[in-house]
């Protein structure tokens, strides 16, 4: 069987490549994948031990079978993953009145998810997610830093975003999903994350959440969601400076509850 193998930030530079296609017993599992990809891409060998692997936009383990035709995604932690961020240091359910569903499932709510080179139009977003019945709407917007000052203190001339773009946008539905469960009352979800090039100032990611009031819930929704994202949603940048430039990693390594249920 033939499988194809995409690598993306740290594992595309090890690999000198972005793409392969291999060919594999067809009892084969992800184990034996990797095996035939050290043979072939020595360099790559170091980071396997730490990357993340999907199966056909999905994070997979080394003991699941393979099939022919599997896309197979390797790359690492997710750009700003951390225990100190963890959506899983959120309370499960929200500090709100109980709801009956005829309340918080109208047909049209509306729930936009996106990865995109062009500016982000907060305005128009927000406007995407409101309805007649809206009446407050909270936004998370992250920004390119220029100048770092915690931790490691260096400056950015620019970031350099990548992303995995089918399973990006398939993870943010299911952030929106877990969102819509945890927070039943939020009406309208946009997550937009931008790539390519972005310079200092320049917004990078939006989570908006809206809902009829502010105390149902909007406010904890888009939290979750952003740090929700920086946890499953396969995207990373690539940070350019005066002192040279690197992949910033995160450290959430994906488990079998992060799957889409």
């Amino acid at each position: 069987m033939k499988v194809s193998i995409l690598f993306f930030a740290t594992l595309k530079d090890r690999a000198k490549t972005n793409r392969a296609e291999l060919t594999l017993p067809e009892s084969a599992t992800l184990a034996n994948l990797k095996t035939e990809i050290v043979a072939r891409f020595p360099d790559v060998a170091p980071a396997l031990p730490t990357c993340i692997a999907s199966r056909n936009h999905e994070f997979a383990v080394d003991t699941d079978p393979l099939a022919d035709g599997d896309e197979i995604g390797l790359f690492p932690p997710v750009s700003g993953g951390s225990d100190q961020h963890s959506a899983s240091n959120h309370p499960t359910t929200p500090r709100q009145r109980p709801v009956a569903p005829a309340e918080w499932e109208p047909p049209n709510h509306p729930t936009l998810f996106r990865i995109t080179n062009e500016s982000l139009d907060l305005d128009a977003l927000v406007a995407s997610i409101t309805l007649p019945s809206t009446g407050a709407a909270c936004i998370f917007t992250g920004m390119v830093r220029g100048l770092t000052a915690r931790d490691d203190p260096h400056e950015t001339t620019y970031l350099e975003y990548e992303a995995y773009a089918p399973m990006a946008e398939a993870k943010m539905k299911q952030v929106a999903d877990e969102i819509r469960e945890r927070w039943p009352t939020v009406e309208g979800i946009a997550i937009v994350q931008r790539i390519g090039r972005l310079d200092p100032g320049t917004p990078t990611v939006l989570i908006a959440c809206s809902a009829a009031h502010r105390d149902t819930g909007v406010f904890e929704a888009a939290r979750y969601g952003i740090d929700r994202l920086k946890e499953i949603v396969p995207v990373w940048k690539k940070e350019v400076g005066p002192d040279g430039q690197e992949w910033v990693e995160g450290k959430y390594l994906p488990g079998e509850k992060d799957k889409a249920q």
